[in-house]
């Protein structure tokens, strides 16, 4: 751990002592000790349960008028770095602390008054220590990733059935996708009928997204205009280049905080069109849901998008 580390999180005497010779130090706002239960981890015996993570943040800030006036809005208020928090927290499910660790201080450092951020997260619950990680970012360092993320895409999400995706006019469909405005990215259902009713944990529903995951290979192998994709970034990459993505639901399933209630194609489609922030869900081989937090058409292959 660096010097600065150190003191950023070390008592106020002796970050005192430390600055005795420093011309205008920042000052510092902290949240220290703020314990929240959260599933995270890489092993698999950290899914499916949660365990208790301790955060400690401080942050470096220009001067401000706020000891003078005496408001609220002219100061860094603590909100902004519990709010951080848990927003990153609910944003997805992570495996790494240093990736929390990142998302949090880049959020931070989004507001005007922070300089630099200090984040330490320890994991109370695994083994017989404490493991952590701690982090110090600048506002130079911060930005640009965030920066990239304003400019939100909306792209029309289809869900084909299995008939679709061995149908001969297959090929025409994809023509006028591409010929389209907007980006898209295919839903698909899976091999075999779903299996598991149930919320997505548990051997029969990895059987069932894997079963999707085959569906979305055998689409791609019959068009190489179809890219099998699992990862947001590698969706916001397909948006921005004019790819015809196709949705392997693993990985943005199993990690999400508020994932669908099972596997089944339309369940999985309106979820992931929700969280893509779809301008339009188009439905091929399904009935519209009643319900659906976008917009749903139901059409024919022939006849979409």
């Amino acid at each position: 751990m660096s010097d600065e580390t150190a003191i950023a999180f070390a008592p106020l005497a002796q970050r005192a002592a430390a600055e005795v010779d420093a011309t205008n130090p920042p000052d510092r706002i902290s949240v220290r000790d703020h314990v929240v239960e959260v599933e995270i981890g890489a092993f698999q015996s950290e899914r499916d349960t949660t365990q208790r993570v301790r955060f400690s943040v401080v942050v470096e800030v220009a001067p401000s008028d706020g000891a003078a006036t005496d408001d609220v809005d002219d100061i860094l208020s603590y909100d902004t770095i519990t709010d951080a928090i848990a927003a990153e927290l609910a944003a997805e499910r992570l495996n790494l602390l240093e990736t929390l660790a990142e998302r949090i201080a880049d959020r931070i450092l989004r507001e005007p008054q922070p300089l630099r951020v200090f984040v330490r997260i320890e994991k109370l619950d695994r083994g017989s220590g404490t493991l952590g990680v701690e982090i110090v970012r600048h506002r130079a360092v911060a930005g640009t990733a965030t920066d990239q993320a304003d400019e939100v895409k909306h792209p029309m999400v289809v869900l084909l059935d299995r008939a679709a995706v061995n149908s001969p006019d297959l090929g025409g469909f994809l023509d006028r996708l591409e010929q389209g405005a907007r980006p898209a990215i295919l839903c698909v259902e899976g091999a075999e009928p779903p299996t598991a009713t149930t919320p997505l944990s548990g051997p029969a529903a990895r059987i069932d997204l894997l079963s999707t995951e085959q569906m979305a290979w055998r689409l791609a192998a019959r068009d190489a205009r179809c890219v099998v994709v699992e990862t947001r970034t590698e969706l916001d990459w397909g948006m921005n280049n004019g790819q015809i993505s196709v949705w392997a639901p693993s990985k943005l399933v199993l990690d999400a905080v508020e994932g669908p209630a099972s596997a089944a194609p339309l369940e999985l489609a309106v979820w992931f069109a929700a969280h893509m922030q779809a301008e339009m869900l188009i439905v091929i081989g399904h009935d519209a849901p009643a319900l659906s937090p976008i917009p749903v058409m139901s059409r024919q292959l022939v006849d979409a998008p």
